[in-house]
Parts: C-alpha cells; structure tokens; sequence
C-alpha cells in the first residue's frame, strides 16, 4: 500500500472522530436555479452526480459533519430579503424531508449533539449584506430565523460596505456598516468576511467585538485574486479569535487558473458579449476559447498549498474548509464534489500535518468560534439595547 492509500485510511479515521464542518453550500441556490425547489425532482436521498457536487450519500462519503447552507440571492434580485426567506424555506424543508441525516442547528452545542448523533449538523449562511435591504429589524430576523453568518457582502458593492470585485465606493465599511457588525455580535450572528474588500476586511476587524469568519476564501499571497485574504489580515486573525475557511474554487486558488479567467473573460468581451454571459451564443465562443486554451487544472495539492500558508501566517486555531460546492462550475481534482474531504486531509497528512491540528481545521475550530460568538452575544444583550437606526440618519 501506498504512503498516500495510508494517509487516505487515516484520514477517514480522523474525520470519524473529527468530521469537517464546511463554511459554504450553494445547494439551496442550485435547487432553485434547477427545479424551482422541487425537492423531489432533485431528491438529495438519491444520486445527484449528474446535476450536483451534493447529496446525503456524498455528504457521508465526504466525512461532512455539519454545513453551512447558502441562503444566497443575487444582488440584482428584485426584494432580496423576500427571496433569502425563500432560501431559508428551501433549507427547512431539506431538515424536514431527510431527519435522519440532517438536523437543525444553531448553536455550538447543536453542532456537537448532531456529531454525537451521526447526523450532519446544518446551519445557514446569508451571502451578501443586500439580502437585509439596509434594515437592522431585517436583520434580527434573519437571525431568528437560523441564520448564523452573513457574508457582508457579494460579488457587488452594498450601500454600506465595499465589495471585493467592484469598484470602491465607501473606503470599507460606512459608519452604517460599523453598526451592521455590531448589532451582529449582539445577536451573535458570525461577520463573514468572504467577498469584501480588503479595506472592509480591516474596518470590520476594529468593529467587532467577536470573532470573524471567512466562510470561504483562501490566501492572497498563494493567489493574487482580491477574493483572498492578504497576510495583514490573516495575522490579525489570532488576536480577534476568527477563522479563515479556504475555498476550493479553481480560480481563487490556483494563478494560473486566475489569469486563463482573465483571458477568458475578455475573449467574451472581444466578441460583444458581458464577461458572465451565459447565453448559448456567448457559451459556443466559451467553449471555442476554452478547446484552443485547455482551462488550467487545480488539484488537492492547490489547496493544500493555501492551508500550509494560512496556518503558517494566522496560526493553526484559525483555519478552517469552505469549499463552495454547487456555487463554483469548476472545481479541483480529487475534490470534484462533496466526497472529495478525505483527499485533502489525507494530502495534509502526507504534509506532516498532526491529528490535533487537522481536528481543529476540520471540526475544534469552527465551532470554537460560533461558541465564542454566543458568548459576546450575551453580554453585549445584557448591557446594550437593540439598535433601530436606519442609514440614512446614520450615514447622512
């Protein structure tokens, strides 16, 4: 048997004891995308392979413990906040429909009871600070609702917070967006630093009062791409107890893959056609380019590349996995879909990486944080009322 075979046998003995609890899911998206959220018609009990990086069967191959399922909108969606409802709905009718595998949770110790269950723990995410339509009271309900992260941003700037990958408009966070972190840290809901400019990074830093996450997002230093996070950060991580979940997204993790997207995309721009085009039309030129330029391969390794640096410069207590499956076209080989976790731990472990420290990436450290956040949570309660300023008095 190979060294590698050996470290794939024990890796899955590891994620038994240890299973990975992953930042980011996009399968309530994809259900509404592919079926409307007819959940039949997509029946995770069953194979999805064919349509899906996600089902119950992959789930358990995979070692996942306990998920973060998106409850993503876009932010040209028309009502937003209506829609996260939506996506909310789509998760609780998944707890619903298969009890057996998953269960509600909200909480630390949810996360630990599903464990000691042998179920996998689902908790939900909100990807982009749009879906509250500038609203605190929006906000509180989300988190009544399950929500325990929000992503303050997408792909797009809100009115609020700088965007990663848009053009800077606040200089990071507003005095409004100072006020979102707060009152997160009161309700104990995560600030998901994924997506948000680096500025906005640093500004939420010196906001909050709890621990961040990046619920999907791997090392700038490893790969150029502004969805990273730089060093500056990834160091302040040990002092405000945070985790970095690095992703799996080729063109976040690899560079090679980074500048073929760029290429790529102005390919489709030469041709009249926006750079996200999926059309038909702007797909056959897509596929054109791609068959004269093979798309760049990520592997495990890739990924594995970006968690050597990350603990190496945050420490290994803040680091963690957010491999955004069904929110990505493309992904790495050996981590082709919800299955693929035991590759990259048994990849670690040829690494040298210790049992202790791949416990706390895959499991301590994740849940570490939703407990810290809780804790803030009922101090801040205590001692500070629910905040009902609305942006323009705040940000006039």
């Amino acid at each position: 048997m190979s060294a590698s075979r050996e470290s794939l046998a024990r890796a899955r003995e590891l994620l038994r004891e240890f299973p990975v609890v992953d930042g980011h899911n996009d399968l309530p998206w994809a259900l509404r995308e592919q079926v409307g959220y007819d959940l039949g018609a997509r029946d995770i009990a069953t194979d999805q392979s064919a349509a899906l990086h996600t089902d119950l069967a992959r789930l358990r191959e995979g070692c996942v413990g306990a998920q973060y399922w998106s409850v993503y909108v876009p932010y040209e969606q028309p009502y937003p906040l209506a829609a996260t409802l939506e996506q909310i709905d789509c998760v609780r009718q998944l707890l619903d429909r298969y009890p057996g595998d998953l269960r509600a949770a909200s909480t630390a110790d949810d996360l630990e009871a599903a464990r000691a269950e042998g179920r996998i723990a689902s908790l939900m995410g909100a990807e982009g600070g749009h879906s509250i339509e500038n609203s605190l009271g929006a906000l509180r309900m989300l988190y009544a609702l399950g929500v325990r992260y929000m992503t303050l941003t997408h792909n797009s700037n809100v009115d609020w917070a700088d965007s990663a990958t848009d053009e800077p408009r606040h200089g990071g966070l507003t005095a409004f967006g100072r006020l979102v972190v707060r009152e997160m840290n009161r309700e104990g809901m995560l600030v998901d630093l994924s997506h948000v400019a680096a500025s906005t990074m640093r500004d939420a830093l010196d906001a909050s009062a709890a621990p961040v996450i990046f619920s999907h997002s791997s090392a700038r230093a490893v790969c150029d791409h502004p969805r990273n996070v730089p060093d500056d950060v990834l160091e302040r991580l040990a002092a405000n107890g945070g985790v970095a979940m690095a992703t799996f997204v080729p063109k976040f993790v690899l560079q090679a893959a980074v500048d073929w997207t760029v290429e790529a995309d102005e390919n489709l721009r030469a041709h009249g056609f926006h750079h996200l085009d999926t059309t038909p039309e702007a797909m056959k030129v897509h596929q054109a380019f791609e068959e004269a330029h093979p798309r760049p391969r990520a592997t495990a390794s890739t990924v594995a590349d970006h968690l050597d640096h990350m603990r190496e410069v945050a420490g290994v207590d803040h680091i963690g996995i957010g491999g955004d499956y069904d929110g990505t076209a493309f992904t790495p080989d050996g981590l082709r879909d919800v299955a693929g976790y035991p590759n990259l731990v048994a990849e670690l472990l040829d690494r040298n990486w210790s049992r202790d420290d791949l416990a706390k990436l895959t499991w301590g450290n994740t849940v570490r944080v939703l407990r810290d956040a809780e804790a803030v949570a009922r101090d801040l309660r205590a001692t500070t009322a629910p905040s009902h300023a609305t942006i323009t008095t705040v940000d006039a």
